[in-house]
């Protein structure tokens, strides 16, 4: 029997006439609506797994604002309007789940995880307390036990936080408050003039910390880095020197695992060594590159994160979760609860009829908290640790194959990292009139003025996404080039030698 003949035409109702305001046939007509809701879901899944589809189709702002209706209006709509508007949304919506999409850290779409955030959604719930989420905040004690046993710890405290930035704010806050106890009272008077050190290549989050904790972007020292985009340990040191004879006070070193442009990895020994040394706290930012901890054959780039007072990690990057889902660990029990508890009573009552340790809530500033966890516990239960492993190894595969074959075109591309550490690629398209052109710091400005010209070109006619930037630090100066992410476990050879044939075929005359 067709599938159009066993759903009923929903046409003219309302809001009203669903789950929990309708009366009669509330139950069928909620369940109708639903369902075709379900379809539309399907129908963009399918596409996002359909290699013929396109990855978006782009218009301008003002065009887009034309094509759709988004003015909230003074009457309710019907529901059938209510499904074109899921139509419309989806219909430019960018297919991120698509394996031609190679534009963003976190891309993908696993079925599982998703399913899980279809629940999440439908349970409706916070994270504060156990006594409204206790399946949801076992889950969560189990899940970052789980990860800070990979990381190295025996024991410690995690929470989720609302992306990498919050989490490395939090590793932040948690330093200084375990150097620095008094502050959570008395404030910034008399504590002197703090000061966070980080790689030129990392996160812009570390300068968002300075900023939000009041001592200042200019006391967030970015240190010098190789060709590689790696802090160097001895100019780390020569910074922290150069603080403490100015009578600064250090107290935090952020070390990157697997910078966002580039995917470096900095070297967490040498880092850790001067980090007993000076007595400073020691954080690995791994939002990116936390999920090589999970492959025997790629752990190696984070040797030495179990040193680390901290660590942050993203889910939503290299383990495919669902964005949002980002976590950050601590390997002393104790200080998110010190530091950030405010023990509202209306929240935190300590005489509850359970175990009040099961509340999370006081752990954190924001309060309110997204359940970002039963997505990433029924994906990681799905394909437990020996499929994850093959998840991670796959992703590093296809990072290799994509390097050899932009060798094997070296008259097309230019590789600018020969060896990647993760899975960014970064290189540059050689349109046809360059090819015979010496490479130069001349033709390398050339060749960024171009690429941004091929993003316009990619995106106009939608089939592929790769994103693009430049680097302007002090160690580093490169124009406009590609950096292809592989964070999506559907993509194959096949997609990667697509994604060369299309750069060719859009850029060969520019």
């Amino acid at each position: 029997m067709d599938k159009k003949q066993n759903t009923k035409d929903i046409g003219p109702l309302m809001y009203t006439d669903l789950f929990p305001f309708g009366k009669k046939d509330a139950e069928e007509n909620t369940r109708e609506f639903l369902i075709k809701v379900f379809d539309i879901l399907l129908d963009f899944i399918k596409k996002s797994n359909d290699r013929s589809c396109k990855i978006l189709d782009f218009h301008q702002p003002n065009k887009l604002k034309e094509i759709m209706d988004l003015e909230i209006p003074v009457d309710p709509v019907t529901l059938e309007q209510l499904l074109t508007d899921c139509k419309d949304t989806l219909k430019y919506q960018v297919k991120t789940g698509h394996p031609h999409f190679f534009n963003q850290l976190s891309s993908g779409l696993d079925i599982v995880c998703m399913a899980g955030e279809w629940l999440t959604a439908t349970a409706n719930t916070n994270m504060f307390t156990y006594e409204i989420a206790p399946v949801f905040i076992l889950m969560e004690q189990v899940t970052l036990r789980k990860m800070r046993e990979i990381i190295g710890w025996s024991d410690g405290d995690s929470i989720l936080g609302p992306g990498g930035s919050i989490s490395n704010l939090y590793a932040a806050l948690c330093a200084r408050h375990k150097m620095y106890p008094t502050y959570k009272q008395q404030g910034l008077m008399g504590l002197g003039q703090l000061v966070i050190y980080t790689s030129e290549h990392s996160h812009y989050s570390m300068r968002g910390a300075g900023m939000v904790m009041g001592f200042g972007t200019d006391h967030v020292i970015e240190v010098h880095c190789d060709s590689r985009g790696r802090m160097i340990p001895e100019e780390l040191e020569k910074c922290i020197r150069s603080d403490l004879d100015k009578g600064k006070k250090p107290f935090f070193v952020c070390c990157t695992a697997g910078t966002t442009v580039l995917g470096a990895f900095d070297p967490i020994h040498p880092i850790a060594d001067i980090c007993d040394k000076y007595n400073i706290w020691l954080h690995v930012d791994a939002a990116w590159g936390g999920g090589v901890l999970l492959s025997r054959k790629y752990r190696s780039r984070m040797n030495g994160v179990e040193r680390a007072k901290s660590v942050t990690w993203n889910p939503h990057k290299l383990m495919g979760s669902l964005l949002q889902c980002s976590t950050v660990h601590f390997q002393e029990d104790g200080l998110l609860m010190s530091c950030n508890q405010l023990s509202a009573d209306y929240l935190f009552q300590q005489d509850k009829h359970y175990d009040v340790n099961f509340d999370t809530g006081d752990k954190v500033i924001q309060c309110g908290r997204h359940n970002d966890i039963f997505k990433l516990w029924l994906m990681w239960r799905s394909k437990g640790e020996r499929g994850y492993e093959k998840h991670i190894d796959h992703l590093f595969h296809m990072t290799e194959y994509m390097v050899k074959k932009l060798r094997e075109r070296k008259d097309r591309f230019h590789l600018i990292i020969e060896e990647p550490e993760c899975t960014n690629v970064s290189f540059w398209y050689i349109p046809k009139r360059l090819r015979s052109m010496p490479h130069s710091p001349q033709k390398e400005t050339i060749l960024g003025e171009l690429t941004a010209t091929l993003k316009g070109r990619m995106m106009n006619i939608g089939t592929l996404m790769i994103g693009y930037q430049p680097i302007d630090c002090g160690s580093m100066k490169i124009p406009n080039f590609f950096r292809s992410i592989i964070s999506n476990a559907a993509v194959q050879e096949s997609d990667i030698d697509f994604m060369l044939d299309e750069l060719d075929r859009l850029g060969h005359d520019l």
